[in-house]
């Protein structure tokens, strides 16, 4: 039976976080009644992420969950776009393990989707930054701040932060779209936008409440280089043709592979 929301948890050695993580979702889906269901995704973790997930999920049976591990780490976007995949929920919602946005900001994404009246929406910590509680630290801030500048300059969205980790899709308008997807890495929330908005889809930037955690696994020099390059690869993609719908892989056998993986 089709479940309403899909929670999508990414993972890559995140046993220190994980746990705790699991259980303020659970308990948040327990007080609020939701019908629910939680999925891990372990990408590629070398310490005992899968094990944490499955000891933390021991505590709530009545919450449909789900593990799904491979062996080579391929990047939070390739996580993400399994997880989406594998949800069987109308609304999926994909969020960081450390929860830098608090599960309670959940209604903020997912009620406008429940109204019909966005199919994606996203949080954001541009659009008020009175909700930030832990700042990060200032030449970060401030490369997160040149980076969106950039998406906005070469993909033409409209938006003022695509890089927060909480993002809410309708999955029958969204689901068809996941074939299209080549971004594996960090870039790949920037595509995800790109490609709904390209494709008609009505997005919403939400401000949400965040907090910056220290033991983030993003580094700003390494990772922006890679996510400036994947941005350009996105517009090369486009030039190809590559988002178009003729392009979708076959989401059936791919479901088959994530299906044997967990």
């Amino acid at each position: 039976m089709k479940k309403f929301l899909s929670i999508v948890i990414p993972a890559f050695e995140e046993s220190e976080r994980l746990g705790k993580s699991i259980n303020l979702i659970s308990d948040y889906i327990r007080l609020e009644k939701l019908d629910a269901e939680i999925i891990v995704v372990d990408d590629g973790s070398k310490d005992n992420t899968k094990e944490v997930a499955l000891e933390a999920f021991k505590g709530f049976p009545e919450i449909q969950t789900k593990v799904i591990r491979y062996e080579e780490n391929r990047g939070k976007g390739f996580a993400v776009k399994t997880g989406l995949i594998a949800s069987e929920g109308e609304i999926a919602l994909f969020s960081d393990a450390d929860l830098s946005t608090p599960i309670e900001e959940l209604p903020k994404l997912v009620e406008p989707i429940k109204r019909d009246e966005f199919d994606v929406t996203f949080g954001s910590r541009a659009l008020d930054r009175s909700l930030i509680g832990v700042r990060q630290p200032w030449r970060r801030e401030q490369g997160g701040k040149v980076f969106n500048l950039f998406v906005r300059l070469i993909t033409g969205l409209p938006f003022w932060d695509t890089q927060c980790g909480f993002k809410a899709f309708k999955m029958e308008k969204f689901r068809p779209l996941l074939g299209l997807m080549t971004i594996e890495r960090f870039g790949f929330d920037v595509e995800f936008l790109y490609v709904a908005y390209k494709k008609g889809l009505r997005l919403k930037e939400i401000p949400v409440r965040w907090n910056h955690d220290e033991r983030t696994k993003v580094n700003v020099l390494r990772d922006s280089r890679r996510m400036l390059k994947e941005v350009l690869q996105i517009k090369r993609n486009e030039r190809k043709g590559l988002y178009n719908l003729n392009q979708i892989e076959d989401l059936e056998a791919y479901e088959c592979k994530v299906e044997c993986k967990h």
